[in-house]
């Protein structure tokens, strides 16, 4: 069965057609001949024809893409394309053949699609000519019935002529229909939705007879079996292993890729949780534009996010209310409310969440934007209220960019207003559906919260990567933790015993705040170059300082310092994480295409999560313990006298 005269498409040829810049006619494509056949013009997107730019390219090849269509995607994940985005709600693929055979003959044929954006190389990097071990955990797939293998086209007379076939497909989540995301017998399919991206498609035609008898090996030619320890790629098998020299198959690459992208629209509603405010009792809160209706719950991308607040995190706050930011706030009231206010006129309080739905989120249809309002306070109420919203539909991997006008931190005097501006990713789910792969050297702690003595296992649901913006202090390199601060003495009568100075190496950064970019890697150890501490790592020449407080902490950190002007004072600002098979990259900016890198990690110094997880931007009240050595404490910060904004204008996910 096998031949060293099987046909391979030469993949040279075609990668350098799909680089070409521009848009290019269609035109036939170059017959590849076999034995038994000849293939060409083969078009897996007869029928979608939008680029990059949005614009109908017509009757020319250009580089194509799609936005998932949102509507309905709860229930059934993301279908691509959509109904509503082709009449058939499939893409029509067509390729032409001519049988150069003795006779008339029917010939096999199967699609497959793969995510090239964010996968793992197909071939083991030390040895070509192996699988790479974790290849088998990108996202591809072929027709999603169940059990379909190859298709055989009607009998192709040999005339000599070129016939047409036709055949439709579409993208669809979970592919291999596996059954770690069944509920029963259902497929939830939005458990493991498609990845964005650009999108490879490769068609594979055969003879009736190499499917018999193990020519191509049965968990090739349905996707969807189970494997024994990890699924046979077909990318590898038919463009890289045995499959390469199977007698008359032909292996074609389309020269073009489709690019997928997600853009939830912050104009269409927030959804809120039924979980956190039951109708019955929180029904009279609800709007035409935030709620539990039907529509809201099918349409919209967002949800009101309900912080989880540590009951042990609760600390004394001086009872002061004040506009930090615009009133003349300086560092002696600072000072003087730090130093004379007597234990037993502190307030007691932990950060709160909002006792009302849909007060402090907002979503206009209009401008198609996202209002987050911190809610001023009064006395007697004294609160400090976090407030976010979450995105709906979860994805693995991708470059998540939020445009946004977060809440300035510093005022003029470079007070903070005790507020952090966070944009994170969290998991998805802590079923076992969304596990992490697997941790084989010394497990992941189990649980987000608890110390050393938590248990270690092999797998784990949970995941994180942060931006966390607020005004503290630089740990690497070479910082000394906590800084050496003045306390002053409680001498009302002499100014300069209470109001004391920052540290210089505090001070040279007041006008700054610092962007803190986390990964979460729950401890595991199986990084090469895994260490707690500070330590550096290059990426592109520049050096990120990363620190993790001892090899138990569950996370890694790097902290740069911005102008709070810079990225806050201004009308919007970018903020992108880039989250990568194999790395994290920390992106921000004045415009999308002037993003500049403030944060970095690698798989070789951290596990880098590959489960599904959520968009959350928030605007919170943090207690200053979690980051030790900040200059200001939230117990010393007053109380907001108005309501604080922020807004987010765009989520794009590419």
């Amino acid at each position: 069965m096998l031949s060293p005269k099987s046909c391979v498409t030469g993949l040279s040829g075609l990668l350098l057609l799909f680089f070409l810049a521009g848009c290019t006619r269609i035109a036939e494509q170059p017959g590849t001949p076999c034995d038994q056949f000849v293939i060409r013009d083969f078009n897996p997107l007869v029928n979608w024809k939008t680029d990059t730019t949005g614009r109908d390219t017509g009757g020319q090849f250009c580089k194509k893409m799609i936005l998932l269509d949102y509507t309905d995607a709860r229930e059934q994940g993301f279908v691509i394309p959509s109904s509503r985005q082709s009449k058939e709600g499939q893409f029509l693929m067509e390729f032409h053949i001519r049988n150069t055979g003795s006779g008339p003959q029917r010939f096999a044929y199967k699609i497959y699609y793969q995510n090239e954006s964010y996968k793992f190389p197909e071939c083991d990097p030390a040895d070509s000519s192996r699988p790479n071990a974790l290849a088998w955990e990108n996202f591809y797939g072929s027709w999603e019935t169940p059990g379909a293998t190859f298709a055989l086209t009607e009998e192709i007379p040999a005339d000599g002529q070129f016939h047409r076939v036709t055949d439709r497909f579409r993208i669809t989540g979970n592919p291999r229909n596996e059954r770690r995301y069944f509920s029963g017998d259902r497929n939830d399919r939005w458990k493991r939705n498609p990845r964005v991206g650009e999108y490879s498609f490769l068609l594979v035609v055969t003879t009736p007879g190499n499917l018999e008898n193990q020519g191509i090996p049965e968990k090739v030619q349905n996707i969807a079996l189970p494997p024994d320890s990890v699924f046979l790629h077909p990318y590898f098998y038919f463009l890289h292993g045995s499959g390469k020299r199977l007698s008359n198959t032909i292996t074609t690459l389309f020269p073009h890729r489709l690019k997928v992208v997600a853009k939830p629209d912050p104009g269409s509603g927030i959804y809120i949780s039924e979980g956190h405010y039951p109708k019955d009792s929180y029904g009279r809160f609800f709007t035409s534009r935030c709620g539990q209706d039907p529509r809201l719950k099918e349409q919209a991308a967002f949800e009101q996010f309900v912080h989880y607040i540590d009951p042990t995190t609760k600390y004394s706050n001086i009872p002061v209310i004040a506009d930090v930011l615009n009133e003349d706030y300086t560092l002696m009231e600072y000072n003087w409310n730090k130093r004379f206010y007597r234990k037993e006129e502190m307030v007691a309080i932990t950060a709160t969440t909002s006792k009302r739905p849909c007060e402090t989120v907002i979503s206009d249809a209009v401008a198609h934007k996202i209002i987050l309002k911190n809610p001023g306070t009064t006395i007697g109420k004294w609160e400090k209220q976090n407030v976010g919203v979450i995105t709906r539909h979860g994805f693995t991997y991708g470059k998540w960019t939020v445009k946004a006008k977060l809440t300035e931190l510093l005022n003029r005097h470079h007070l903070w207003n005790g507020l952090t501006n966070a944009i994170w990713l969290i998991t998805q789910d802590l079923g076992e559906w969304n596990a992490r792969r697997d941790c084989n050297t010394s497990g992941y702690f189990a649980n987000y919260y608890g110390g050393d003595q938590d248990k270690r296992v092999k797998n784990v649901s949970y995941s994180e990567i942060d931006f966390e913006i607020l005004k503290t202090v630089k740990y690497c390199p070479g910082y000394i933790l906590p800084p050496a601060y003045n306390q002053g003495l409680i001498d009302q009568y002499n100014v300069a015993n209470w109001n004391v100075s920052m540290p210089e190496e505090v001070e040279e950064l007041n006008d700054q705040i610092l962007v803190a970019c986390t990964n979460w890697d729950m401890a595991c150890q199986d990084p090469e170059h895994y260490a707690g501490g500070c330590n550096p790592i290059v990426f592109n020449g520049q050096v990120f300082w990363q620190h993790k407080w001892d090899m138990n902490y569950r996370a890694i950190t790097s902290k740069v310092p911005e102008p709070d002007d810079e990225l806050f004072g201004k009308d919007y600002y970018y903020f992108q994480i880039d989250w990568e098979p194999d790395r994290i990259i920390w992106r921000i900016g004045p415009e999308k295409d002037q993003l500049r890198v403030v944060g970095y990690v690698d798989h070789t110094i951290t596990s880098i999560p590959n489960n599904q997880m959520l968009l959350i931007v928030s605007q919170e009240f943090h207690n200053t313990r979690w980051w030790v050595g900040s200059m200001f404490s939230q117990d010393n910060i007053p109380f907001p006298k108005h309501d604080i904004m922020g807004e987010i204008y765009e989520v794009t996910i590419e």
